[in-house]
């Protein structure tokens, strides 16, 4: 599937991207900012994956984005929508495959650090993998990477550095934090996120570990963001709604798209 998937879309592109992009709910709107754009829908894919989540589009974005050749992921897959593993990090590997260096993850997350608000960007620092499986779990596929992969430096440090240096540029202000992943698709309870806490995370959410992963097996740079959509249950007297995430991420999102396409001049 990944190979029928590289061939393809190198039939479609001139050359092979410089950065891969991934973009969580509601930050879809950063690849209408990609000039000279090709379109590829997933279904245009034998075997692969479609999107079913809310504001996900479904499609690969390519062109050019400040100067920098670009692929986008407009609309990621989830453990929660009944795909496998494997299934969810297929892109991942396919960008890698047509050529990509580094890849830029974004999704929507809940706050669990207490000084956050809805609406902060929060630079991902490092991650807790709460979901009961990895996706490299069977037969390692050497072509891919190493069969025990090393995560200490998964969130590429000097890449870390660039996106505060360009946030200070911009005028964007950022967190900084520990994103933990669960399966979903219900939301956690109030208890549960005050375990989190005391494991140290910051922000919630139901997808990027695993495409961080797959990542790391790849060789990949890696960035990545949460934007704090909503502040996690147990936090507010209120309860979780999907149409509050996609809210936020529509308003906000704009502020991390302006950093994001910042970052990727400045590579």
């Amino acid at each position: 599937m990944i190979e029928n998937a590289v061939k393809y879309i190198k039939s479609k592109i001139s050359e092979p991207p410089e950065v891969a992009i991934i973009l969580g709910s509601g930050l879809g709107e950063l690849a209408d900012k990609i000039e000279n754009p090709v379109y590829i829908d997933y279904k245009e894919l034998d075997g692969f994956p479609v999107s079913t989540a809310p504001g996900h589009l479904g499609r690969f974005v390519y062109g050019k984005l400040n100067g920098k050749t670009v692929i986008c992921m407009q609309g990621r897959f989830h453990y929660y929508e009944g795909y496998t593993m494997k299934q969810i990090i297929a892109p991942v590997r396919v960008m890698r495959m047509l050529g990509a260096e580094y890849l830029f993850v974004t999704n929507a997350a809940g706050g669990i650090n207490k000084s956050f608000n809805a609406g902060d960007i929060m630079l991902i620092t490092d991650h807790i993998n709460f979901m009961g499986t990895n996706p490299l779990i069977g037969k390692n596929e050497d072509e891919f990477g190493l069969r025990f992969p090393d995560m200490s430096f998964a969130y590429t440090p000097k890449l870390r550095e660039l996106a505060k240096k360009c946030a200070e540029s911009t005028g964007v202000e950022i967190k900084e934090g520990v994103y933990i992943a669960c399966t979903g698709p219900s939301y956690e309870t109030p208890a549960e996120i005050r375990a989190f806490r005391m494991l140290g995370a910051d922000a919630v959410g139901m997808s990027t570990v695993p495409e961080i992963i797959a990542a790391s097996h790849l060789g990949f740079k890696v960035l990545a963001f949460s934007l704090i959509t909503n502040m996690a249950a147990g936090i507010l007297e209120q309860p979780l709604t999907e149409e509050e995430v996609l809210e936020t991420g529509a308003k906000k999102g704009r502020e991390m798209q302006k950093l994001i396409t910042e970052i990727i001049g400045q590579l």
